[in-house]
């Protein structure tokens, strides 16, 4: 498949967040920069897609708690190390939110069209 030279390559972003007991403070104290921060890379074309991973059990009913465990992202952008640089200059990742060692960030071959 050939693609030109300017083309940007899609990334997935897998941060799940830490499991300590202040973990879910840390997300709630910076949660509005991190918010902030991505709608302006919405803006930029460089977020596709994005949102907060669930438990199972957020799902269970509509007045179930929303217990939030970590982020996932499509990115587009010219590199992976450009897509580590955003995620690593989040808030989420700078205050100890997100879990460092747990980071996944790889190219990713759409089948289908993002919406």
């Amino acid at each position: 498949m050939a693609t030109s030279a300017t083309a940007r390559h899609k990334f997935i972003v897998y941060a799940p967040d830490m499991t300590d007991g202040d973990a879910f403070q840390r997300r709630l104290r910076v949660r509005q920069t991190h918010l902030d921060r991505a709608k302006e890379l919405v803006d930029r074309g460089v977020i596709k897609v994005g949102g907060a991973m669930l438990t199972p059990e957020s799902i269970e009913s509509p007045n179930a708690d929303k217990k939030m465990v970590g982020s996932v992202f499509i990115c587009e952008a010219d590199s992976l190390a450009d897509v580590r640089k955003l995620m690593e200059t989040d808030a989420y990742y700078t205050d100890g939110v997100w879990d460092r060692e747990k980071l996944v960030i790889l190219p990713l071959a759409l089948v289908t069209p993002l919406p």
